[in-house]
């Protein structure tokens, strides 16, 4: 269910996989690089997940109290990896639900519990040609 890629993500071919007659929402999230960040002009980011293994175990795990805790049918979610560049698409989720409303909160608990528990580190390079790595969260 989780897709750490390299490669740019697709979105319209993660929204085919979620497909269901007895849905009747689905909640989507897509969140991009900008260009800044606590004040400091950012060129572009650096996502590393040093242990593929570790952060697909534990988004599993944020799978199965999702599945618990909301009332969903399906989940898919792309993490990208490496050198991205300002506007480009760093994270998509999407949730499946018989209603919108376990769509929607199902799609926030995913992203907040992503950004705080997965392993995954990001460089940010900022204008001034410094950089910092810092561990994504918020």
């Amino acid at each position: 269910m989780l897709q750490l890629t390299n490669s740019p993500i697709d979105p319209a071919a993660l929204r085919q996989q979620l497909v269901d007659t007895s849905s009747g929402a689905l909640v989507t999230f897509e969140g991009t690089v900008r260009d800044i960040n606590n004040r400091r002009d950012v060129t572009s980011l650096e996502y590393e997940a040093a242990e593929p293994e570790l952060a697909e175990n534990e988004f599993a795990a944020i799978a199965e109290e999702v599945r618990r805790r909301f009332q969903i049918i399906d989940l898919r979610c792309a993490h990208r990896t490496g050198t991205l560049k300002v506007g480009d698409l760093a994270v998509w989720i999407g949730v499946i639900a018989e209603h919108r409303a376990d769509a929607f909160d199902a799609c926030r608990y995913i992203i907040d519990e992503l950004k705080h528990r997965l392993p995954i580190w990001k460089k940010e390079h900022y204008a001034d040609g410094t950089s910092k790595w810092l561990m994504v969260d918020g």
